[in-house]
């Protein structure tokens, strides 16, 4: 029987009575990737509809410029909620795992993954190798993000210590599910493709193009946050220019940001919609995130 990945949080919109649950949303990520947007797939849903009906067809292209792990942009391959579908990583180790997978090395990966045996000596001789490149540097980033304390891939982030049921480092660790994961997302490569590069290049490559359609998914580091600094190596970005880039697109885009007032307050100067949104984080901590595009509408 496949290993199932544990499913976890849901979220509660202000417009809804019952939580969304998270388990009802398919699983499509390799990646435990800190700010996950998985809980957000629900409206990320509605938010392409309505650009299907604003275009009168499905967008001829979305483009996830943070993509992390990537589950929005797969949303949209693997439920052709748009014609094409971008994603975009400037973190070298992330982006290796997305031109593994969609560069015609995904088998590779998932019977690498499948024939690796997870104990602490095999964990530490691989990450430790030096000169990981290709393919190997993909799988380790994948085992690195895997046995990591919350799947955090910066410098200094420690691995899983007791982990579910005291599993240790194997606690997230499920072959059989990783490898179909990567031969699902292998047969959506059509649809998919991926950049390793600058958010910010890629949104003024495209910003002429109404077809185009934008998830931003930014490190939350505006106002001082140190979270995004703890959790990401490209935390620094410069907020005011991506809000100023975002002003220029001729598509819509669906941004996700701290729900802090110095972030409502740069989206106000710049003529955007806010949306609080509650949700309920992997620790079942209830938090608040904020919703922003050029028309929210659709949420009420």
């Amino acid at each position: 029987m496949m290993q199932q990945e544990p499913l976890f949080p849901t979220f509660r919109s202000p417009q809804q009575q019952a939580p969304v649950n998270v388990a009802s949303v398919p699983q499509r990520s390799v990646f435990r990737y800190p700010g996950g947007k998985t809980w957000l797939v629900p409206v990320f849903r509605r938010f392409m509809a309505r650009q299907s009906a604003r275009l009168g067809q499905s967008p001829a292209l979305l483009v996830e410029t943070f993509a992390g792990g990537g589950i929005i942009g797969l949303t949209a391959a693997f439920e052709q909620l748009a014609q094409k579908v971008l994603l975009v990583e400037l973190d070298e180790q992330v982006a290796a795992v997305w031109q593994a997978l969609l560069g015609g090395e995904a088998e590779w990966l998932a019977k690498r993954v499948l024939q690796f045996e997870l104990t602490t000596e095999s964990l530490r001789r691989t990450l430790h190798q030096q000169n990981h490149e290709g393919r190997e540097r993909a799988f380790a980033t994948l085992l690195k993000n895997r046995t990591a304390h919350g799947g955090i891939l910066a410098e200094g982030a420690g691995t899983i210590k007791s982990g579910e049921n005291g599993r240790g480092i194997t606690s997230r660790w499920y072959p059989e599910t990783l490898a179909q994961r990567i031969r699902n997302i292998q047969s959506v490569t059509a649809h998919l493709t991926f950049e390793h590069g600058n958010a910010f290049d890629v949104i003024a490559r495209h910003k002429a193009d109404p077809n185009t359609v934008f998830f931003i998914d930014p490190p939350y580091t505006a106002g001082g946050k140190r979270a995004g600094q703890r959790l990401y190596k490209y935390a620094h970005i410069d907020h005011e220019l991506l809000f100023l880039e975002c002003s220029k697109t001729q598509g819509d885009f669906l941004m996700t940001y701290d729900n802090t007032q110095e972030v409502v307050d740069l989206a106000s100067r710049y003529g955007f919609c806010t949306k609080a949104i509650a949700m309920k984080n992997t620790h079942h901590a209830k938090m608040t995130e904020l919703l922003i595009s050029k028309d929210l509408s659709w949420l009420d």
